[in-house]
């Protein structure tokens, strides 16, 4: 153990919010936050394989039914296609803070069926964005330090409670 004492984290103010797999160590990156970057980046890249693993079982299925060259290209362009979609609409969401909530927006409510589809995209968007930081890290960094430096201002603005002035004026 070391003879160092950390200081007690401050409670004041806004509290960070909790990314998946991580909670709110991606703020000080403590907590194992290394290897939790390393397990996502392993399993999301792991779950892409397997994912790509059974999507050559289907294709081998349509090749076992014998349904044409045509119908075999259009299933590999149409998986092609969702992932690409997926993987940029998964990067732009942990890249980008949200304007509105995703449920809200009917453009990502009818991309949805594309993005499981393009499951595959999503998966390697999350594991490209591991390797650099927690998946969504920096956008929730940027709001938390957005919020602190409001919460400072305010707290700095403020000369005193008004509620005790006026009582100390009241006594004397």
């Amino acid at each position: 153990m070391s003879d160092e004492t950390r200081p007690a984290p401050d409670r004041s103010g806004p509290e960070p919010a909790p990314i998946r797999f991580f909670g709110t160590t991606w703020v000080h990156h403590d907590g194992g936050y290394g290897l939790r970057r390393a397990g996502v980046a392993v399993g999301s890249l792991a779950l892409a394989a397997a994912g790509a693993v059974v999507l050559r079982f289907a294709f081998q299925g349509l090749e076992i039914a014998e349904v044409g060259s045509f119908l075999n290209v259009l299933v590999v362009v149409c998986f092609a296609v969702c992932s690409a979609v997926a993987f940029r609409r998964t990067w732009e969401r942990l890249t980008r803070p949200a304007t509105e909530a995703a449920a809200d927006r009917p453009a990502d409510r009818s991309a949805q069926s594309l993005q499981l589809i393009g499951f595959i995209g999503s998966l390697l968007a999350y594991f490209c964005r591991a390797l650099v930081e927690a998946p969504g890290e920096g956008v929730r960094r940027a709001e938390y330090e957005e919020e602190r430096a409001r919460y400072e201002r305010r707290r700095t603005a403020r000369t005193g409670n008004p509620a005790g002035k006026k009582a100390k004026k009241k006594r004397g």
